[in-house]
């Protein structure tokens, strides 16, 4: 295991637990107690984790309470994996309206290797990475770019969409539930999903693990109105996600191809 994937690891172990041991995380992790108390000092300095006797228990502020910034670095390189698996699911040629989030941002740096492509992006992010790339077409889809975020949401980013017709819609997302469907912290951002899902032949929903079993407080869609969901392998562990399992299950009987990166 690589150190960033083993840093994803032992950022989902800690967040998974009240308080967990470095023994614990040396034994579930199959390295060395110094291995593990060195990458959580790493995880603290990015005020990821805080250290306690003997362990360290999670500071992550909860999703809906935190901007960008500082969601930006948890599990980076699941999101890269994860950007790089949607990425190959989109064909040259295709017209591809991009979400905002910090995982679409990974979709991003992923896709210029599938020009050439017509992107459109609801982030100033994704913009901004792949502004003059060779070979893709770049629209900004516009509206007001809420605080924190700079995702594009509002009236005018509504009526943008209205207008335009896209092959694919890359879906990040807040929370899928077997029950309660696909859902996000924000009204604008539940919105904007909600016309990018409207305006799509095919929509992909890109999440990491920690995000099945939330529901979250808007709505965007049933689990049907999604065509392909891709997430990590540990979605399917019960003993870190234990929503996982139940809800990939439900995903598939709704029939959404689930692909796990």
């Amino acid at each position: 295991m690589g150190v960033a994937n083993r840093l994803d690891l032992t950022l989902r172990l800690v967040q998974g637990a009240d308080r967990i041991s470095v023994s614990e995380l040396s034994q579930r992790l199959g390295v060395s107690e110094m291995t593990v108390r060195r990458d959580l000092d790493a995880l603290e300095r990015q005020g990821l984790v805080r250290r306690v006797h003997g362990g360290a228990v999670a500071t992550r502020a909860r999703e809906e309470g935190s901007g960008f910034a500082a969601r930006e670095p948890w599990q980076a390189a699941t999101k890269d994996r994860l950007g790089a698996a949607v990425a190959a699911l989109v064909e040259p040629g295709s017209r591809v309206l991009l979400d905002a989030g910090t995982t679409t941002v990974h979709v991003a740096e992923h896709l210029a290797a599938r020009a050439p492509l017509t992107v459109a992006v609801l982030s100033l992010q994704a913009a901004t990475r792949l502004a003059d790339r060779p070979g893709i077409d770049l629209l900004i889809v516009g509206g007001r770019s809420r605080p924190g975020e700079h995702s594009f949401v509002g009236p005018l980013a509504l009526r943008t969409l209205e207008s335009l017709a896209f092959d694919r819609f890359v879906m990040s997302i807040g929370g899928v539930h077997a029950e309660h469907g696909w859902s996000e912290f924000s009204l604008d951002d539940a919105a904007v999903k909600q016309a990018g899902l409207a305006q799509a032949a095919a929509t992909v929903a890109v999440a990491d693990a920690t995000k099945l079993g939330v529901r979250a407080f808007s709505q965007v869609a049933e689990l049907g109105a999604v065509d392909t969901f891709v997430t990590d392998a540990a979605a399917a562990d019960d003993a870190t996600h234990p929503a996982g399992p139940r809800t990939l299950q439900a995903l598939r009987e709704a029939g959404v191809d689930t692909l796990l990166a």
